[in-house]
């Protein structure tokens, strides 16, 4: 399997039975992101398609070429969201029966959506935790049923859908590209739109993206073969699987030039900034590519890059944890156990002697134990700035404040705080 297998003829029409269900989204100017790097860069905007993703490309050039007869049998498919998205929306336009399989995690406005594109033609069952799980039984429904499997990233015409991305962008952008970075979930994006580079725009080097909690296709490429990983950070829910592609796989070992792994909180900052300041609505996975151009901020100074932005299924319900994730990885949020004197004024003294003007006491637990001397409590921190937090701490040490810095403990972090 090789670049080859990703025809330019086979884009070509795979571009041209998108046309009655796939917008050609914009390559947008980013005057934002340009500035702030020091470089021309460009959004490829999926999160504008009628899914909200660029999924619908590979799912829809896999179904349209069924045959009557295996459009007859229906398909099944697993996915954490946004491939079931692409997958209904093409059962309704192709009058197929399907049998979505997503995982109990995923979030809710995901499967709202899959309900809403497939109309009557798709029934969506909840399994597992993980996208694993819910693969594992949809391919136990279609050994049972005889249906037809859609895979949302192994499968050559999925890929082939997938490429046409990358044929929108060279088409519309009338500089050379200098990189071109890629979110890799399962590797059908990126092994489709970088064989369509490596044929087109060979000088362009291609990054792929990974989350940090599920970096497959980094393990798989430097083991020199495709490798499970035994536990994946499922947050990034659109881009953490355990295993990619074996098609995948063997495609971007030789097309991508390097890849990038990208922790959730710097993701989650991302997608903060983009609402904020260019009111563009992301999802973990779509603003996976854009979160790691910083980390390449002194290779593509004055360059011309593009990112994919591959998705805006966002839960409005997740904003929370996501602004929670920013400032913490930011450093601007910190949780401490301190050790209070049980006795009148001490959390005043506190306040008074430890806090700055702008720093925020957003948590505090804590319960008075009876002939104590002193008693724990849980004290969560917002500040102006990570210089602020670490005037926290000297002024406690300086005011002898027996103290815990929960940040720096994971496994109490998540039992005490999550």
């Amino acid at each position: 399997m090789d670049i080859k297998s990703v025809s330019l003829e086979k884009i070509y029409k795979a571009k041209n039975r998108l046309k009655a269900v796939a917008t050609k989204t914009p390559l947008m100017y980013s005057e934002t992101l340009s500035n702030k790097l020091n470089a021309n860069i460009w959004l490829k905007r999926e999160d504008l398609q009628v899914v909200r993703s660029y999924k619908i490309r590979g799912a829809y050039n896999m179904m349209a070429q069924l045959s009557d007869e295996q459009k007859e049998k229906g398909i099944v498919c697993a996915s954490a969201g946004n491939h079931a998205q692409g997958v209904a929306l093409a059962c309704e336009k192709l009058k197929i029966k399907g049998k979505i399989f997503m995982p109990v995690t995923t979030p809710l406005q995901k499967r709202t959506k899959v309900k809403l594109f497939g109309d009557n033609y798709v029934d969506v069952e909840l399994v597992g935790d993980t996208y694993d799980e819910a693969y594992e039984a949809s391919i136990n429904y279609m050994n049972q049923f005889q249906s037809n499997f859609i895979h949302p990233f192994n499968d050559i015409n999925g890929i082939i859908g997938q490429a046409t991305v990358g044929m929108e962008i060279l088409d519309e952008m009338t500089e050379p590209i200098d990189y071109l970075f890629l979110p890799i979930g399962g590797g059908g994006l990126a092994a489709g739109v970088s064989s369509y580079f490596k044929q087109l725009s060979s000088n362009t080097k291609i990054i792929g993206v990974e989350p940090e909690g599920a970096p497959s296709m980094k393990v798989s490429i430097d083991k020199g073969i495709n490798t499970e990983l035994d536990k994946i950070n499922p947050f990034v829910d659109g881009a953490s699987v355990a295993k990619v592609g074996d098609l995948c796989f063997k495609i971007c070992k030789d097309t991508l030039d390097n890849i990038v792994t990208v922790p959730e909180g710097k993701i989650c900052t991302t997608i903060l900034d983009l609402y904020n300041e260019d009111a563009i609505v992301a999802e973990p996975a779509g603003a996976l590519s854009i979160s790691s151009l910083d980390f390449y901020k002194e290779e593509i100074k004055g360059k011309n890059v593009v990112a994919i932005l591959s998705g805006g299924n966002n839960d409005i319900t997740r904003m929370e944890e996501i602004k929670e994730k920013s400032m913490l990885y930011e450093g601007i949020k910190h949780y401490f156990i301190i050790n209070f004197p049980q006795r009148a004024g001490a959390l005043k003294e506190f306040l008074n002697d430890i806090l700055g003007a702008e720093d925020d006491i957003t948590y505090f637990e804590y319960t008075k134990k009876l002939n104590a001397p002193s008693g724990p409590a849980i004290v969560g921190i917002v500040a102006h700035s990570q210089e602020s937090i670490a005037l926290i701490r000297t002024k406690m040490r300086d005011k002898q404040f027996d103290f815990q810095d929960i940040n720096q403990q994971p496994d109490l972090y998540r039992l005490l705080i999550k």
